[in-house]
Order: C-alpha cells, then sequence, then structure tokens
C-alpha cells in the first residue's frame, strides 16, 4: 500500500496534465479524488510547469469524466451556462 495515497492521486494528475488533456476541478475530483486542483495548479507553476487556463462549460467536463466515469447532473442544472475553469500545460 503506498503510504502517501495524496501524492498518487496528484501524480496521477500531473501524469494526466503531461499526456497533454486539459483537465478541471469536476475532473480532478471524480477521477482522481483530487479536491484541491487549483492548490495543486499552483504548485506545479511554482515548480516550473508553463500551465494555462480557461472557463469551459460545465457539459464538457461532464462529456470527458463519462468516456471513463459515470456522471449524470440533475436534469434541472444549467450545464451548459455553469462555466469551470480548464487546465492544461502549455507546449
Amino acid at each position: 500500500m503506498n503510504p502517501h495515497p495524496k501524492h498518487g492521486m496528484t501524480l496521477a494528475v500531473r501524469e494526466h496534465l503531461a499526456t497533454g488533456q486539459p483537465i478541471t476541478r469536476l475532473e480532478a475530483l471524480v477521477l482522481y479524488g483530487v479536491s484541491n486542483l487549483t492548490g495543486l495548479m499552483s504548485d506545479m507553476r511554482r515548480q516550473g510547469w508553463m500551465i494555462e487556463s480557461r472557463n469551459v462549460p460545465y457539459a464538457t467536463a461532464v462529456r470527458r469524466i463519462n468516456e471513463h466515469a459515470v456522471l449524470q447532473p440533475p436534469a434541472n442544472l444549467p450545464v451548459r451556462e455553469i462555466q469551470l475553469t480548464e487546465y492544461w500545460v502549455k507546449t
């Protein structure tokens, strides 16, 4: 068993970003169990990673999550209007 499971979860997010894929807080939480993505992005920037960000619709994150898991937002949630911050590594 990994004595530092948090490290393994944040490592998974770093590896996700290193492959060129973007990520939102919703995806980090659902797919990797990382609840403080903004803190991780700050740490990575301090370490020299070139992290970019922009707003994307909640629906975008749900679509990407549903490639690996099942996430069904409530029917009355305005998933196209709600915006999430998406992060990616600048190449």
